[in-house]
């Protein structure tokens, strides 16, 4: 028994000493390696060189920020440390140039971002129980509008604080901050803008982009706080995969089956199927509903629910879907974090950083919370996990904040709510603001 106890507690102190998977020579030896080949400009600057470096920066990032203080139970860790220690290298010029174009081509011109949220929604989607998917995205919508209601009131109040007006404080800071992002958000409501006003759009994106920039680091430390209430108050989230509080009494077991290679093969081949699916539709067949575009990603979601929801899908090709989702949530996040963290100008925050400014988008991200979390509630959500997706996934910069505030809150299987929240509430939140331009500006 002594021998065994023994071993067991060798086996123990073995499994705590890797880090990322390996030993710490191993580990102090790899990104040793690479990052002697970048700073001396042996690295190639194509795909695996550029992957080498992303994932020696993570994963130095990652490991050192799980294990600061504070920082990593109520900031995010190590992934929100990979994306703000990224941005603060570029920021000071402490990574050779190629590397950071070459790292934006991977993230930005390869689009390898897409290809992460859609091997995620595919996954998401299909690991749920069918029933558990229709009653939750039915209830998902008054969700989001809770969110968008929330932010304006307290967006309002903060106005009355810091002597901005009601109008003003929905139109330069509520709906750039909930507009679903840069490209789906603050890009068309500047156009919008423009077109209401006949001033350059510049005027009002180049305000815009900053305070969704501060609102966006706002979401992902609630994030990072949220699931620390989470841990210690469990009544308040589910098992972080799924936003129904009755979830247990809809949701059947299924058999698990073992998978083969070709499984995951089969399912990353759907996934991305599904991705060429929405684009064919939202790029060509119907782009647009009732004059409001309806982004590629919202309808790959619609198809992928739909399949889920008719039994089209053979349970094996759907666990291993759940499989890849797990693969790329656990190891290829922090990828996409330093991508995001090289796509981030912090000069841009710098300015933008005044105590008004601050404390509207602070308000707004809050309100956003707050109302998401009420009315999830009130639909059969749990409020934490209705707050991350239909609040704070709204509040953030699209697709890249999605992934940077799911990170810090260890909610990655809800990627497809957040998805929902950024492409049609943003489209949502686009109406909302023609109707308002037209009638303030």
């Amino acid at each position: 028994m002594a021998a065994k106890a023994e071993k067991m507690t060798a086996g123990a102190t073995t499994e705590r000493k890797r880090y990322f998977g390996l030993s710490m020579p191993i580990l102090i030896g790899m990104c040793l390696v690479v990052l002697a080949a970048a700073y001396t400009g042996a690295l190639s600057a194509d795909l695996p060189g550029t992957f080498a470096l992303m994932f020696v920066l993570g994963i130095i990032f990652n490991e050192v920020g799980n294990r600061i203080p504070i920082w990593n139970e109520y900031i995010g860790g190590g992934i929100v440390l990979a994306y703000l220690g990224t941005a603060a290298l570029v920021y000071y010029n402490l990574i050779p140039q190629q590397y950071v174009e070459s790292i934006g081509t991977v993230t930005g011109d390869m689009d390898f971002l897409t290809f992460f949220i859609a091997m995620l929604i595919t996954g998401s989607i299909l690991g749920l129980n069918r029933q558990l998917l229709v009653k939750s995205i039915v209830r998902y919508l008054p969700a989001i509008l809770g969110g968008v209601a929330g932010a304006a009131l307290l967006g309002i109040l903060g106005g009355l604080i810091v002597g901005v007006s009601p109008a003003d404080a929905v139109i330069s800071y509520v709906l750039p901050v909930m507009g679903g992002g840069n490209g789906a958000g603050a890009i068309p409501l500047s156009q919008m803008y423009e077109k209401v006003t006949g001033n350059p759009s510049t005027d009002y994106y180049t305000f815009a982009i900053a305070i969704l920039t501060i609102a966006n680091i706002f979401a992902i430390i609630i994030g990072g706080i949220l699931n620390r209430i989470g841990n210690s108050k469990k009544g308040l989230t589910g098992n972080k995969s799924n936003l129904m509080r009755n979830a247990a009494e809809i949701e059947e077991k299924e058999e698990k089956v073992k998978l083969t290679m070709k499984d995951y093969g089969g399912a990353m081949a759907l996934g991305l199927s599904f991705y060429a699916l929405g684009r064919l539709f939202g790029e060509y067949l119907l782009p647009t509903i009732g004059g409001v575009a309806i982004h590629s990603f919202a309808y790959m979601i619609i198809f992928v629910a739909l399949t889920n929801a008719l039994g089209l899908i053979p349970n094996d090709i759907r666990q291993a879907s759940q499989g890849m989702q797990t693969f790329f949530t656990k190891t290829m996040v922090i990828v996409i974090m330093v991508g995001v963290g090289v796509d981030t100008d912090l000069g841009e925050l710098f300015s933008a950083i005044t105590f008004g400014n601050v404390l509207m988008a602070l308000l707004v991200v809050i309100g956003a919370t707050l109302g998401s979390a009420i009315v999830g509630w009130l639909v059969g959500f749990y409020p934490i996990d209705s707050a991350v997706t239909a609040g704070l996934c709204m509040a953030n910069r699209g697709g890249s904040g999605d992934i940077a505030v799911l990170g810090a809150a260890d909610r990655m299987g809800l990627i497809s709510y957040a998805q929902l929240s950024s492409r049609l509430g943003g489209g949502i939140v686009l109406i909302i603001g023609s109707l308002i331009f037209g009638l303030f500006l």
